[in-house]
């Protein structure tokens, strides 16, 4: 099953809605029936749901948008029930950058609140807005109340909030990233224990929020982790030098016979003359053996016009170009010739030897 949907593609990204999105859509129309028994109550609900979200997406592109103007394109924005992602390729390597990229997404919700609030000035709704919530009251002061909760929200000092990335930026300025990174995650999941006990004994939803903040805080610092312990390490200390290849000529069929006789999923496929021509993808050669049998040719399968690295690169920018790439595996040259594979289940197991070594050192 297809789990996204693209809704379009806007300003040059492309724009989805997962499967699950709709279930949020499905609770808000029917709790709306319940509380109120009208068809037009249920499709006022579900509008307001949607704006909502349009401003989600706007915030999005807050982030996209500020990462663009500094060289780092996004793959794509997804929105899920809990919010919008938006995929960058990297994240910025200087902090002032990554402050700007974290702080664009909540001020396009402030641009937004700010808007609604000139717009609600002259009318009566802002003469009521201390009876209002998200709610109830009329449609635009509560989307108005929706933007600063956003905001105030993602201002959270913790990961994966906004605040979390504009904590560690003010902390790299002042100290090396990895430490920084370390005390904004010890932070984050202070403020997750501290929302899990508040949620025990208030709001049950606090305690999903506890279990997200604590988790992204996890991950954030892990990953951190892994950037430092890569540096000064060349990409022939990590690549992958005992694999299987095919031949443009090649079905699927002896993709087939490769994958079933060892444990390599990605096959590039090499030319007469040692050149890469692309790689063929574990998940494209299912979906291909599937619809179209053992017989068809390797080269229509393939993943072409694959970044390269130079066996002298080092593993971080290696790793680097396969999240910008979006690819599991990427043909290593040098000197034009191909000589290995790096893949990001590689560089993990490089790292796990590496530590384990250290230990018994």
């Amino acid at each position: 099953m297809k789990w996204q949907w693209k809704l379009g593609r806007f300003l040059g990204i492309d724009v989805y809605i997962h499967a699950t999105f709709l279930l949020l859509i499905g609770w808000v129309g029917y709790s709306y029936w319940l509380e109120h028994g009208t068809l037009a109550q249920v499709l006022s609900g579900v509008l307001f749901i949607l704006a909502l979200f349009l401003c989600v997406v706007l915030h999005e592109y807050g982030h996209a948008l500020t990462a663009r103007k500094y060289g780092i394109k996004t793959r794509d924005i997804t929105l899920y029930p809990i919010g919008g992602v938006a995929r960058l390729e990297r994240m910025p390597d200087k902090p002032i950058e990554e402050l700007w990229v974290a702080l664009m997404g909540p001020a396009v919700n402030v641009v937004i609140a700010a808007l609604l609030f000139v717009a609600l000035a002259p009318t009566k709704a802002l003469t009521t807005l201390t009876g209002a919530t998200i709610a109830s009251g009329s449609f635009f002061a509560r989307l108005m109340i929706v933007n600063v909760a956003l905001v105030l929200f993602n201002l959270i000092p913790a990961f994966p909030m906004d605040g979390g990335r504009v904590l560690r930026a003010l902390l790299a300025m002042r100290m090396d990233y990895v430490h920084a990174t370390q005390v904004a995650a010890n932070i984050g999941q202070g403020i997750a224990f501290l929302f899990g006990f508040i949620g025990l004994f208030s709001n049950p939803f606090l305690l999903f929020i506890a279990f997200f903040v604590y988790i992204g805080a996890s991950q954030e610092a892990s990953m951190a982790l892994m950037k430092d312990s890569l540096g000064g390490i060349p990409v022939t200390r990590a690549m992958m030098t005992d694999y299987k290849t095919l031949s443009p000529r090649d079905t699927l069929a002896q993709a087939v016979g490769l994958i079933l006789a060892g444990s390599q999923h990605d096959f590039p496929v090499v030319d007469a003359n040692g050149v890469v021509m692309g790689i063929l993808e574990r998940d494209a050669f299912i979906a291909a053996l599937s619809q179209h049998g053992q017989s068809a040719s390797v080269v229509s399968v393939m993943r072409k016009n694959l970044p390269s690295v130079d066996s002298h690169d080092m593993v971080e920018s290696a790793l680097m170009r396969l999240q910008e790439a979006g690819a599991k595996t990427l043909p290593v040259v040098h000197a034009g010739q191909f000589i290995g594979l790096i893949t990001a289940e590689n560089i993990t197991e490089f790292l796990m030897i590496r530590s384990a070594l250290k230990t018994t050192t």
